[in-house]
């Protein structure tokens, strides 16, 4: 079967993988960024999104994942990740403590059996993609960059022909079969500078962007509330009105155009921002809406605790920045 991304959850099937996402993920991605998946699908690569934090990179395989009713494993890369926690984990010490307690009772409830070294080894993401029989599962590899060095290039050698990987402890080969190689998609902050070049070589390369303009913070906001209101209680959404959006948008637009700030805000900052804006009752907003006037060049920032998530950004901007030249 050919799997082809479209950036539709409508386009979901009616009986998708048990391990697929089961919340519609609202996603809106640009015409390139699509092709990208779809070439990641076809020629199976692994796909390398960089970008700024909170751009949604971490969001695009779920939506992955979710529209073409596939499995969706996730892999949380920290700076002590080694590439074989993403395959397999063996609990030698649990084999040994299961031993010695088969030895002491007489009466053994237990499951695992001491003498089937498969009872202790569980897999990591990459594992259960490769296990799957009837689709591909989407693994998203978040973060790579807060690994060491090395990394990346040890999971080349599974992530390529001949798409294996071997358990010393219990002799099995796991082969991902030719139909349903998984659909990997790999996120990087940059945090330790570039990627090593083999590793580069082997991937597709993405690199999102924060919307510049208002109108595509306006479609963000508008498919993001849209589902809001399908999953949840729609009499307790409030959906902000456009002039506020509008407004919004500028003015946060202009926020990140300050070259002195130490952290960027990105789009989940936004829609808190946003929700706040127009709901949350506070001293600043006794009855929300937030009034759209109070919004304007020089006045103090609402809210900007959800903006501003480092103490000299935070101590540098207290009111807006002028819209003049906009």
């Amino acid at each position: 079967m050919t799997y082809h991304f479209e950036n539709n959850p409508k386009k979901r099937p009616s009986k998708p993988h048990p391990d697929s996402p089961t919340k519609v993920e609202p996603y809106i991605a640009p015409d390139e960024l699509i092709d990208a998946v779809n070439l990641a699908i076809f020629l199976r690569r692994p796909l390398l999104l960089e970008g700024e934090a909170g751009c949604g990179k971490t969001r695009l395989p779920v939506a992955v994942a979710y529209e073409l009713g596939l499995p969706f494993y996730r892999w949380d890369i920290r700076s002590t990740t080694k590439a074989q926690e993403g395959l397999y984990e063996y609990d030698a010490i649990l084999r040994l403590h299961d031993v010695q307690t088969q030895k002491l009772e007489t009466e053994n409830n237990n499951t695992r059996n001491p003498s089937n070294p498969e009872d202790y080894r569980s897999f990591g993401a990459i594992g259960n993609a490769f296990r799957s029989k009837d689709c591909p599962a989407v693994v998203l590899i978040d973060e790579i960059d807060k690994a060491d060095i090395d990394f990346p290039n040890d999971l080349l050698t599974v992530l390529d022909e001949p798409w294996e990987f071997k358990i010393r402890e219990t002799g099995e080969t796991i082969t991902a079969e030719t139909n349903c190689q998984p659909i990997v998609i790999i996120t990087s902050n940059k945090e330790k500078g570039n990627l090593p070049a083999p590793f580069l070589r082997r991937c597709i390369y993405y690199y999102l962007k924060f919307p510049e303009q208002p109108e595509q913070l306006q479609k963000i906001v508008d498919i993001h509330y849209r589902y809001k209101q399908e999953s949840e209680v729609p009499e307790k959404i409030n959906t902000p009105h456009n002039e506020l959006v509008q407004q919004a948008a500028k003015l946060f637009i202009k926020i990140r155009a300050n070259k002195g700030l130490f952290k960027i805000p990105g789009t989940s900052e936004f829609l808190d921002w946003l929700d706040a804006l127009c709901s949350c009752q506070t001293k600043q907003n006794p009855k929300p809406p937030y009034p759209i006037n109070e919004l304007e060049e020089e006045k103090l920032i609402p809210y900007r605790e959800l903006i501003f998530k480092i103490r000299q950004d935070w101590q540098k901007n207290t009111t807006f920045p002028q819209l003049s030249d906009s």
